[in-house]
């Protein structure tokens, strides 16, 4: 089989081309390189084999060139960030997933699968249950009040009492920023026009997804990454809030596994699938997972992460997907956080030239506004 794949240099789309190429198919990479994702251009893992094509899926012409022969689809790139300029969220992610139908339908392309990556900040907040009410509740985004002065959890608006999160199935939605909006609006088109037209789609809600490759310069992407690179230059990482907020980590290879699965199986066709660890680990528990791999590497007695009273403007408390539906077809994560970690971390120190821009990506978040400091 000839497959596309969209964002096929970045930090999913790469593994998912190694596993492709692995299993037999053709393959054909649709990136535009971005920066500061890609800052040092072609990444050198992108293997030979497959066929590389410099593109915007932006730009219509472009998805003509890379559709061309093409049986099946992983549609990767997108954009993402926490920085407030709202449209470039809908001109790519939005904008160039409507391309991707509105070629197939035009050309009358006989695509057997798209598969289209959406993100588990869909859910938004996702489901609470109130133990004094025993009612169930989706409490939505957080007051900025509560936050100025620290107060993190979810309170039930009937009994005052703290809310219990509970794991989020697909059928719950709540998008509460940019880039959830427009990767709901993928999952729409996916299914929408992929039914309606006759071409078999699937959207798949990917947690927090760790391993090697992901990008250095993207302040986005990964506690993973963020962590990792504090240790690396010898410096206390700050979690926001208290670092008590859960959070749902998936490897990389499991998702790759779940990517292939959605290929292969037609049962998956116009659904939405979660894609998640099936573990709840704090922020705090995961910066500490990252710092005794790092010490254990270097050989330094590194520092541990402290709070630093500042939260992220936007951030959900907890986040934890129910993985059922995709576990029912076989699927299953394999692998913890602890190997997520060992194998960026060990992908990292063979880097050469790291860069600290830690610092940089800090201030220019604080000086937008995304972060802000408690001031109780």
């Amino acid at each position: 089989m000839k497959v596309l794949v969209t964002g096929g240099a970045g930090f999913i789309g790469s593994h998912t081309v190694d596993a492709l190429l692995a299993a037999g198919h053709g393959v054909r990479i649709l990136d535009n390189l971005a920066k500061p994702v890609h800052l040092k251009g072609k990444p050198d893992y992108i293997p030979g084999e497959a066929e590389f094509q410099l593109g915007d899926v932006r730009v219509k012409a472009d998805w003509e060139k890379a559709l061309e022969g093409v049986e099946a689809v992983f549609h990767f790139a997108a954009y993402q960030d926490y920085l407030p300029d709202f449209s470039t969220f809908f001109h790519v992610n939005s904008v160039g997933t409507a391309l991707l139908y509105e070629v197939a339908v035009e050309r009358r392309l006989a695509i057997e699968k798209v598969v289209v990556a959406s993100s588990q900040f869909v859910a938004g907040e996702g489901l609470y249950r109130c133990a004094g009410c025993d009612s169930l509740r989706a409490p939505g985004l957080r007051m900025e009040e509560a936050l100025r002065a620290g107060r993190w959890e979810h309170e039930c608006p009937c009994c005052g009492r703290p809310l219990s999160w509970i794991p989020t199935p697909e059928t719950h939605a709540a998008p509460p920023n940019a880039y959830a909006l427009a990767k709901e609006s993928q999952e729409k088109m996916a299914l929408t026009f992929g039914r309606r037209y006759g071409i078999p789609s699937t959207a798949l809600r990917y947690s927090i997804v760790q391993g090697p490759r992901q990008s250095f310069y993207n302040a986005y992407s990964g506690a993973c990454r963020i962590f990792s690179l504090n240790y690396y230059f010898g410096k206390a990482p700050t979690v926001y809030e208290d670092g008590l907020q859960k959070r749902d980590f998936v490897n990389i290879e499991d998702v790759v596994a779940a990517n292939m699965l959605a290929l292969s199986r037609h049962e998956t066709d116009f659904s939405v699938y979660n894609v998640g660890g099936d573990r709840a680990v704090s922020v705090s528990e995961f910066a500490e997972i990252v710092r005794r791999e790092m010490e254990r590497r270097t050989g330094k007695s590194l520092p541990k992460a402290s709070s630093g009273g500042f939260y992220r403007f936007g951030d959900t408390r907890n986040a934890v997907s129910d993985s059922a539906k995709l576990r029912a077809l076989g699927w299953k994560p394999a692998h913890g956080p602890e190997k997520s970690v060992a194998d960026y971390a060990e992908w990292l120190l063979a880097q050469k030239n790291v860069e600290d821009i830690l610092d940089y990506a800090e201030a220019a978040m604080k000086n937008l506004d995304v972060v802000r400091k408690v001031e109780a």
